[in-house]
């Protein structure tokens, strides 16, 4: 994987240099790329779908000019859509309702909606992909702290030749020189995102977790020391892998500690579950997952809904100390 040098970032700068960017979404991620790329020198305008929202009242706080999706190709070279990955499509479609997109750039900060076609973009369009690899609030602290998070950065189309140019900008503009930023497609950052949320960072963790604390409650546990030992201690363990890598952690751990994982890892992720894991990859390169996905979502995401209130009643939940 290609990572972008000091100097190519540089050159990149001037194509984002004087000009307005707009962005489309004013929720975790938006507001921190906002806020990252206003503090970075650069004019930005918000497009919100509904005035009277929370979003607004915050992007209006914040200090920004609000206006409806439709006006902001008015005036910006750069239109990053930052809502919720269902509703692209019907984003996309609203800006191009007052003005031609046409000499325009639409960015993402997540490659689903071009990898399963759910927006059919003007060709005379640049469409870049601008990932964070960090969720809003890290984005925004990391900038705040004079650093960064990584991101990866892909073209789909380069009508005006200045595609890669704009995407890099934008990525120096969030922050992210300071760390990284590496060349992929908008298909290999789909994919990899979707089965890292669904097999190790969120499905897989959090299953982890509720099993290993729910085995511990059955035993005769309290719940307060299973949830500390179970979600307390692997954030600090999660923290000491990503500032000293896996072996600086295993030499930070007691010897008991170290060769219980080695007694036992292989038996919790068994051959089992790693074919469950390819399983997942292969219907997420088949578009399997979109499709079940979209049908949630057409149906008033009732399956979504109810989950969230299971962990909302979780005793999981209420064991927080």
């Amino acid at each position: 994987m290609k990572r972008y040098s000091n100097d190519e970032i540089t050159r990149s700068l001037p194509t984002l240099a004087g000009q307005t960017v707009a962005i489309v979404g004013y929720g975790s991620q938006g507001r921190a790329q906002a806020l990252n790329v206003r503090d970075s020198g650069i004019d930005v305008t918000i497009g919100v779908r509904d005035p009277n929202s929370d979003s607004a009242k915050q992007a209006e706080a914040d200090g920004f000019e609000i206006v409806p999706p439709a006006f902001v190709t008015r005036q910006a070279r750069l239109i990053m859509i930052l809502t919720p990955d269902e509703t692209h499509a019907e984003v996309y479609a609203e800006l191009g309702q007052i003005s031609s997109l046409e000499g325009k750039a639409v960015g993402f900060a997540h490659g689903y909606a071009l990898t399963y076609g759910l927006v059919d973009p003007d060709p005379a369009t640049d469409i870049i992909l601008v990932a964070p690899k960090g969720i809003g609030p890290a984005v925004r602290s990391q900038y705040e702290k004079g650093s960064g998070v990584a991101a990866l950065v892909a073209t789909a189309q380069n009508p005006s030749g200045q595609a890669e140019e704009l995407a890099l900008a934008y990525a120096a503009a969030l922050g992210s020189d300071r760390v990284a930023i590496l060349q992929t497609t908008f298909e290999e950052e789909t994919t990899a995102d979707l089965f890292s949320e669904q097999a190790v960072i969120v499905g897989g963790m959090t299953s982890l977790i509720k099993a290993g604390f729910d085995s511990m409650v059955d035993a005769g546990i309290a719940p307060e020391l299973a949830y500390y030992e179970c979600v307390n201690e692997a954030k600090l363990i999660l923290d000491m892998i990503v500032e000293r890598g896996f072996a600086g952690m295993f030499e930070n751990i007691s010897n008991t500690a170290e060769f219980g994982a080695l007694h036992a890892g292989g038996r919790i992720i068994s051959d089992d579950v790693r074919r469950e894991m390819d399983a997942l990859l292969k219907e997420i390169k088949a578009g399997e997952y979109a499709q079940t996905w979209n049908r949630e979502v057409a149906e008033g995401m009732p399956q979504l809904l109810a989950q969230r209130e299971q962990w909302k009643n979780s005793l999981i939940e209420k064991s927080s100390l």
